[in-house]
């Protein structure tokens, strides 16, 4: 009886920690396979207890990417591997940028601060990202044939054509629009409900997907980590339209606020789907990552490399690490 026992104890424990390493296919059933093998290699490098590094670039402050560069490869003589890159400001100077790294050997992310769907022009941060957006005008946006529902179509269409262009060079994309949803400072942000946040995700997803054919893209639903202040963000699960819309869940990480929590919950929402560190301002300790160690990637977000935030030291710490993949650590492609 007891050896019976402990044979099923051991036969869970088995059967968990295949769960735990499981594959998850691309929820686009048509990924072309540059983002098949993008996928594979993520789930790959975590089960090998590693984690990729990435760098964003910041339109708004162009300058800030090539000194965050230069501060990280002053401290580590390291380069991060993957570009990060928003559609939000000047879209075709991103998609350059992005085909131009991708051809050195990075990996792409690219992210959307997007204006609301009335707003033209030049995205304005202040007053159209985070600008008012009432409960009628979501009501309306969520009501197909309305003339608000049709802006955000022209908006997000006009986006599609921009990542066309990387689609039409083969180049896979880890697509990560409509960040910080559970937050309150974006006008999509904390919309809740099947008519909230969840149904603008399915709208974009459909659209991207069956209409747009953007089959070179990796779905990164993106939140940020749960708290009650600076300012208000909620739990993960009122926001997450669900695995069969999403590749890899993501948390941006801000004031040092390295939660366990913020970890095993995307774990446990995803059911062992990818999970990623999209934005970060301090670098994790080695010791936060032994237990949060699920990570596929770590996103510095620009500027975040000077010293009063990451010292010299800190940056050295994490790219050093022997589990961090850098720029030419795979030997597929050397820096230059």
């Amino acid at each position: 009886m007891r050896t019976g026992f402990l044979f099923t104890i051991l036969l869970s424990v088995c059967i968990f920690a295949h769960a735990q390493n499981k594959q998850y296919a691309p929820v686009n059933p048509h990924a072309s396979r540059e983002a098949q093998a993008l996928l594979e290699r993520l789930y790959q490098s975590v089960d090998q207890g590693k984690i990729i590094s990435a760098l964003h670039h910041n339109n708004l402050r162009a300058g800030g990417f090539a000194m965050d560069l230069e501060r990280i490869y002053n401290a580590s003589k390291k380069v991060p591997l993957m570009f990060g890159g928003d559609m939000g400001w000047d879209p075709q100077k991103v998609v350059d940028i992005a085909a131009g790294e991708y051809a050195k050997g990075r990996l792409v992310t690219l992210m959307w601060h997007s204006k609301r769907p009335m707003d033209h022009g030049v995205t304005d941060f202040r007053n159209e990202c985070q600008g008012t957006f009432t409960p009628e005008e979501w009501e309306q946006l969520m009501t197909e044939g309305s003339e608000m529902h049709q802006a955000w179509l022209d908006n997000i269409d006009e986006i599609a054509g921009y990542l066309k262009q990387l689609r039409n060079k083969d180049i896979p994309v880890l697509w990560r629009p409509y960040h910080e949803m559970n937050g309150e400072w974006f006008w999509w942000g904390n919309r809740q409900g099947e008519r909230g946040f969840v149904k603008l995700w399915k709208m974009m997803y459909d659209r991207y997907v069956n209409y747009h054919h953007l089959d070179n893209l990796i779905w990164v639903w993106n939140a940020n980590g749960p708290r009650n202040t600076p300012d208000n963000a909620y739990a993960y699960e009122l926001f997450y339209p669900g695995n069969d819309y999403v590749d890899v869940l993501a948390t941006d990480i801000y004031h040092n606020d390295w939660k366990q929590s913020h970890h095993d919950q995307l774990v446990e929402l995803g059911k062992g789907k990818l999970i990623a560190l999209g934005e970060i301002g301090h670098v994790p300790t080695l010791e936060t990552l032994k237990t949060q160690n699920k990570f596929a990637w770590f996103m510095i977000w620009t500027g975040f490399t000077a010293p009063q935030t990451n010292t010299p030291e800190a940056l050295k710490a994490i790219f050093d690490r022997p589990e961090t993949v850098n720029w030419g650590d795979d030997n597929r492609r050397r820096p230059r």
